[in-house]
């Protein structure tokens, strides 16, 4: 009797484990899933191609109309070709007009000069050069008191910022950019005022820091801003500025890894100089906060700028197209990949 019933109960047993087990290894049918791909940012155009010559051009252009000193025929007369080569490139056009007050209490007029390429666009990029130049050699042994041609110190910086405006109007990713063209930068104090220990140094950079405290847009801002000063000299080296550092050293990374990128390593060196006492770019950092950089040549030679600075000898022989061709290569670069 006991022998049955542990036989039954053990075959119940039994057979409740193999339904137990078909039932774990019954198969189920594959869930279904859609997968959605991931976006991804659209491929950018190829930026455009630089092109020296052209930029050269635009440098002897202003060289021919004389010496830019703001009051003069010349200074006119390249302002408004300015104006048109602007205009003629896509932009929007703004002309900021007033007076300043020079280091000799003579009252100057002012002519900024503002390239708008996408004004819609809330996201904005600065890109800047003064435009005047110096009305005396004070650094020559010659003719100090007549004004200089100022190739290099305003034409190249300009000369650059024309032939990358050419191109603006086809970037259509990203943010807008706007060429500001400073009037009244270059004087002041005729002292070595650039130098660390002068006095003198608000009376320079009178066009920048006019815009500042007037921009062409209320409330203006900008990603980031990149001066040119003193950029075609050949063989120009462009050390990393200690004010530019100081303000803005993630920009200056930026530019410099994208002139190693292309090529320039040799010119944008990867080391800090403390040669510049003030520039278009620190009123620019100091009041309305944009993080902007000085591309400037350092000449270890003199510890500073360039022999010709300040001097007759800042005429068209100082002007090289592969410095040219490599500030204005790198810059239009970064400028192009912000999308």
């Amino acid at each position: 009797m006991v022998t049955r019933l542990n036989s039954a109960r053990y075959q119940f047993i039994a057979g409740g484990l193999a339904i137990l087990v078909l039932s774990g290894c019954r198969s189920e049918p594959p869930e279904t899933s859609t997968t959605v791909p991931e976006q991804q940012a659209p491929a950018l155009a190829p930026t455009p191609a630089f092109n020296a010559d052209s930029a050269y051009t635009f440098v002897e252009r202003q060289v021919a109309f004389g010496p830019r000193v703001p009051g003069s025929k010349a200074h006119a007369a390249c302002g408004d070709w300015m104006v048109a080569r602007l205009t003629a490139a896509g932009a929007t056009v703004v002309e900021q007009t007033g007076t300043v007050i020079s280091y000799n209490k003579e009252r100057l007029p002012l002519r900024n000069i503002i390239g708008q390429f996408h004004p819609d666009r809330k996201e904005r990029v600065l890109l800047l050069a003064h435009w005047d130049t110096r009305p005396f050699a004070d650094k020559d042994d010659e003719r100090t008191n007549e004004p200089i041609d100022g190739a290099n110190d305003g034409g190249s910086g300009v000369g650059i910022l024309l032939e990358i405006a050419r191109h603006l109007a086809a970037k259509e990713h990203g943010p807008g950019v706007d060429v500001l063209f400073t009037d009244v930068e270059d004087h002041g104090q005729p002292s070595g005022a650039m130098g660390l220990d002068e006095s003198s140094i608000d009376t320079w950079c009178l066009g920048s820091q006019y815009w500042v405290k007037n921009p062409h847009v209320p409330g203006y801002t900008a990603r980031f801003g990149i001066l040119l000063d003193m950029v075609g000299a050949k063989d120009a080296r462009y050390y990393q500025e200690a004010l530019s550092m100081q303000f803005a050293p993630a920009v200056v990374r930026k530019v410099w890894k994208t002139g190693e990128a292309l090529g320039y390593g040799d010119r944008f060196v990867q080391e800090t100089k403390y040669f510049v006492g003030i520039d278009d770019h620190v009123p620019v950092n100091k009041v309305l906060r944009i993080p902007t950089i000085d591309i400037i040549e350092y000449d270890p030679s003199t510890q500073a700028f360039g022999p010709y600075w300040h001097t007759h000898d800042d005429s068209m022989e100082v002007i090289d197209r592969a410095s040219l061709d490599a500030v204005g290569r790198t810059v239009l670069e970064v400028v192009w990949k912000e999308r």
